[in-house]
């Protein structure tokens, strides 16, 4: 076996670790705790693949490995999150609801490995750059969790309403993974480009909404990005369909 790059794996293992322990808190009825690592495991994620690009230290290891361990961290541990706090009550469905996520996690994994590896452009081109093919697994986590959070802490929905609502989700969320729809990346975003003093606001808004109510804030942001990516993808299909029908030059097409 080929010697690995330390630092980046480490991160993936931080990663991966934050994953398996969301799923021992799970079990154990502890969902707010479980949310935390989730979200704590979506920050490694983010991190691991930057600190490889910037210290040249990627390799086919550290994708496949990363892979493996968003599996574990966005696909298994909110399956199990769902199923333990409300998806347990409806049997054997809930148990499907349950690995359908999974499953789908899964796939949307392997179709991004096998589609980075043939470097086909058909296949990598079908979304602009800066743009995911399917929700990206962490957001879609992201969104699971943190309602599990939101209604731990508040309780403010019926037992009955929210088994409902959850397998709902959760199965709208798996069919996202999974689709063709583009959503948002940030991994484009220029931090180095110079903007207004204000700007410097927002973070500080959000990061005092995260210490004040911290259930609200992350339930509103996973869905303001659900919501927005879908009405983006909406919009961009209304564009693509106005220019097959008008044609390049703006001439209706018979």
């Amino acid at each position: 076996m080929k010697k690995i790059y330390i630092l980046p794996n480490m991160i993936t293992t931080a990663n991966l670790v934050c994953g398996f322990l969301s799923m021992i808190h799970s079990i154990q009825g502890d969902f707010v705790k479980a949310t935390w690592l989730i979200i704590v495991a979506a920050i490694f994620d983010s991190l691991d693949g930057r600190v490889a690009r910037m210290a040249k230290a990627t390799s086919a290891f550290g994708v496949q490995y990363d892979s493996l361990s968003d599996l574990t961290s966005f696909g298994i541990a909110p399956a199990i999150m769902l199923y333990s706090y409300v998806l347990n009550g409806l049997g054997g469905f809930g148990i499907s609801v349950a690995a359908f996520y999974s499953i789908c996690a899964a796939l949307r994994l392997a179709r991004f490995n096998v589609s980075a590896e043939e470097k086909d452009p058909t296949k990598l081109a079908k979304i602009r750059k800066g743009y995911f093919q399917g929700m990206p697994s962490p957001a879609s986590a992201g969104i699971v969790v943190t309602s599990v959070m939101l209604q731990v802490e508040t309780s403010y929905f019926s037992d009955s309403f929210i088994q409902v609502f959850f397998a709902i989700i959760g199965a709208l969320l798996a069919l996202l993974m999974v689709s063709n729809i583009p959503f948002p990346s940030f991994k484009e975003v220029n931090w180095r480009s110079k903007g207004k003093a204000w700007i410097l606001l927002i973070p500080v808004v959000f990061i005092l909404s995260v210490v004040q109510m911290p259930e609200i804030t992350l339930f509103v942001c996973g869905f303001a990005y659900l919501v927005l990516g879908m009405m983006w993808a909406g919009y961009m299909c209304f564009i693509r369909d106005k220019k097959q029908k008008t044609g390049v030059n703006g001439v209706a097409q018979v």
